[in-house]
């Protein structure tokens, strides 16, 4: 049904369902994309990231960077314009709850095994 699609993601793969413009999106933080945005926040570390998310002290530019690493990670190809100015289902909350769970999902280690 259109209209009625729902995004689909893989949590154990650290993948996060998003809607953007109608469409159902998957986003993900790879290494490289890790890489870009560490160099394109501005703090010291992602550590520094996972910390003001946990203490709830990010901004709406955290959010943007975070959900366009994820796009890219996910295989989108649209541009940061593109990502501004689409229409997120679920609004800026929901763009902040999928964020977070981007976030946490990429530093999560709970089941790995030395």
């Amino acid at each position: 049904m259109r209209g009625k699609e729902r995004p689909t993601a893989n949590p154990w793969a650290g993948e996060v369902g998003l809607m953007l413009n109608g469409r159902p999106l998957t986003l993900k933080l790879t290494l490289g994309v890790l890489a870009d945005l560490e160099a394109h926040m501005e703090t010291d570390t992602l550590v520094d990231l996972v910390e003001r998310f946990e203490a709830g002290r990010f901004s709406t530019v955290d959010v943007v960077e975070l959900l366009f690493a994820g796009l890219r990670g996910g295989g989108w190809q649209g541009s940061r314009d593109t990502l501004l100015q689409g229409d997120i289902g679920g609004g800026p909350v929901e763009a902040t709850r999928v964020a977070a769970l981007l976030l946490g999902r990429a530093f999560s280690i709970e089941g790995l095994s030395g």
